[in-house]
Order: C-alpha cells, then sequence, then structure tokens
C-alpha cells in the first residue's frame, strides 16, 4: 500500500480494515498497583491475563492482514491509567486525518494529547479536537455511511461536543445525536457502542431494549437489519463486536449464543477470550482498537 492508502480517507465501520491502533496492557500500566476502584474496574487489574488475552485479540486482526500501529514507550505518560487500553474512545478517525476528543470521564482526560503525539509520529494528520467543556469520546461515535455520524448523547458525550465535531467533521457530514439511557448512572461506561456495532453495509448488531425509539426508527429508516443480543449476555458486552469487513467480525468468546446469531445470518465470527482486559473495565474488542483505514466498504 501507498503512504495514501495508510492515511485515513472515507470513514466507515465496516470495510475491509488495513491499519488499526492498538494499546498493549503492559504499556499503560496495566499492574498491581494500578488505580481500579476509582476506574470503575470489578477487581484489581491482573496483568498476565490481561497481557494474554490482549495478544489474542492481536493475532486475530494479523491473521486478518490488518497492519497494527501503536505506541514504542515502554511507559505511558504521566496522568495516563490503565483504561488507555480501550483506545477507540480517545480519538476519531475521518477523512483527511484523526480528531481528538475530549473525555466525559475526567479520569482519561491525557488520552487525546497522548494520541495526538502518537499520530503525529506516525505521520497521521490531526485535523483538530473537541474542547471542554464540550465532551466527545469516540465509543459514542457510529458512521452509519461515510456522511453520517451517529452520536450517542450521554454521560460521556454531551450536546456541545456534538456540535463541535459537526464543526470540525464540515458540512459534508451529518452528525446526528442518539440519546443514551441512564444505565447504572454516571460511573458506568455505557457508550453507543456498548448498546450497537455495523456489521456490514445493512445490519447492525443490537441491544434494543436500551435504545432509544427514535434511534431505532431511524436505523430501521435507512435500511437497517438488526441482529438482537441474547439479553443474558448483555452484561458480557454481546453487541460490542469489531468488524474486520467482507463479513468477518471479531466478537468475545463469552457471548456464544449472540455469536450464532450472527454465524446464522452469515458471518464469520472470531472470538477471544476477554474475561479481565475486556470484563474488569468494561471495553469491548471495538473498545480495544482504533480502527484507522479501510476500504470503501
Amino acid at each position: 500500500m501507498s503512504n495514501g492508502e495508510l492515511l485515513p480517507g472515507a470513514p466507515n465501520m465496516c470495510g475491509r480494515l488495513r491499519r488499526c491502533l492498538v494499546i498493549p496492557p503492559e504499556a499503560v500500566g496495566w499492574g498491581p498497583g494500578a488505580p481500579w476502584r476509582e476506574l470503575g474496574y470489578f477487581h484489581p487489574p491482573a496483568p498476565e491475563a490481561a497481557s494474554r488475552e490482549h495478544r489474542a485479540l492481536s493475532t486475530l486482526l494479523e491473521e486478518a492482514g490488518v497492519e497494527l500501529v501503536g505506541p514504542s514507550a515502554a511507559t505511558p505518560p504521566a496522568g495516563v491509567t490503565p483504561d488507555a487500553v480501550y483506545c477507540h474512545d480517545a480519538s476519531l478517525a475521518a477523512p483527511g486525518g484523526v480528531v481528538l476528543m475530549s473525555m466525559g470521564k475526567p479520569a482519561r482526560s491525557p488520552e487525546p494529547a497522548w494520541h495526538g503525539e502518537l499520530y503525529r509520529s506516525l505521520g497521521i494528520p490531526v485535523r483538530g479536537a473537541v474542547r471542554p467543556p464540550a465532551l466527545a469520546e469516540g465509543g459514542d461515535l457510529v458512521w452509519l455511511d461515510e456522511r453520517t455520524l451517529l452520536a450517542g448523547e450521554g454521560y460521556r458525550t454531551n450536546a456541545a461536543g456534538i456540535v463541535a465535531l459537526g464543526e470540525l467533521l464540515g458540512p459534508g457530514v451529518e452528525v446526528i445525536p442518539a440519546p443514551l439511557p441512564h444505565g447504572d448512572g454516571p460511573d458506568a461506561c455505557l457508550h453507543l457502542m456498548s448498546l450497537i456495532s455495523v456489521l456490514d453495509r445493512r445490519t447492525i448488531v443490537a441491544d434494543p431494549r436500551f435504545l432509544a425509539v427514535a434511534t431505532v426508527a431511524l436505523l430501521v429508516d435507512r435500511g437497517f437489519t438488526l441482529i438482537p443480543i441474547v439479553e443474558e449476555e448483555r452484561k458480557t458486552m454481546a453487541a460490542n463486536v469489531l468488524s474486520l469487513g467482507d463479513r468477518r467480525l471479531i466478537a468475545l468468546a463469552e457471548n456464544p449464543r449472540t455469536n450464532e446469531r450472527l454465524r446464522r445470518a452469515g458471518f464469520d465470527v472470531r472470538a477471544f477470550h476477554g474475561g479481565e482486559i475486556c470484563h474488569n473495565g468494561s471495553g469491548g474488542p471495538t473498545c480495544l482498537t482504533r480502527p484507522l483505514v479501510r476500504d470503501v466498504a
């Protein structure tokens, strides 16, 4: 691929994935002594399990032909917490570069600037940044197509952040608010991508019980078929699924019944176990990746 093909182009969520940012847990201090209660984790971070599970995810990505990029430093910048492993949230791939976010979780506020440094070191342009008090996190942002960005409005992304995104992305992109439920409250992680993942141009896996009526109506009106998760697998993030393109998916092995629904719908589901790296910090396969370059779907 030429250098131009390694830069963000027309954005989507389901074209063949070519280049992706991943941040290993050992690069962000996932281990003894790391904060965890204040981050909302369920138990102290277990570094060996986290590294093993993250390597399994990285292997699935590499086997699919994805170029992985990430930090070279062995230690994270000051203030960066283990949450930085969920690298989807601090930036957004957009036409011609990336947009840095403004984190709704205060403990994650150093991450966007670090992403900016990483991208500049890779020769990836930074188009701009959302600035406080506007808030926006990547886990709330879903490209329905190259010109339509669905933005979950809740505790992590606010109305001002959605307006700021519209201004940064310009008139060629429509940013549509999608109201999010209260869930377990502001201290819990409930992103839009906890509830929906785009699988291909016409298919979304979804947790419809937690979606607003207006959001479901919008998706149906735009021609999407919604595959509902098995509700007993909600807590293990069954709706958080990464599309590799060409009807190939990466999902969590802890959700076998939802994964079987996806297979019956004609998708090739590749699963890995995420009991530590995903469930402890409440982040799934999409959270652990920041797709940078995809083919047009």
